[in-house]
């Protein structure tokens, strides 16, 4: 069986990772990309885009809280860079 961890003991081995509760989703947004789904987050307060993949179509999440924990990235579109965060570990508060 697999151990469950948490977002302390995860910032605690990855110090680039950043861990933040109860924020806002004021945008979900659900793309299929390829066998995967890309779902894209806006935050309440924050103009930088949260992504992550799932296997599966998700419910949901705009105007609900969660606790996120993710890094800061790049990625190039026509030659310009844009900055996002690559979420690691989403959760419901």
């Amino acid at each position: 069986m697999m151990k469950k961890t948490t977002a302390k003991s995860l910032t605690d081995k990855h110090a680039a990772l950043i861990h933040s509760e109860q924020k806002t989703v004021i945008s979900h947004v659900q793309r299929e990309d390829g066998d995967w789904y890309l779902n894209t987050l806006l935050l309440k307060g924050i103009d930088v885009p949260f992504k992550y993949r799932r296997k599966k179509r998700y419910k949901s999440l705009q105007n609900q809280q969660v606790n996120l924990t993710y890094y800061p990235s790049t990625e190039s579109v026509a030659g310009l860079d844009f900055e996002f965060m690559k979420v690691i570990r989403i959760k419901l508060s």
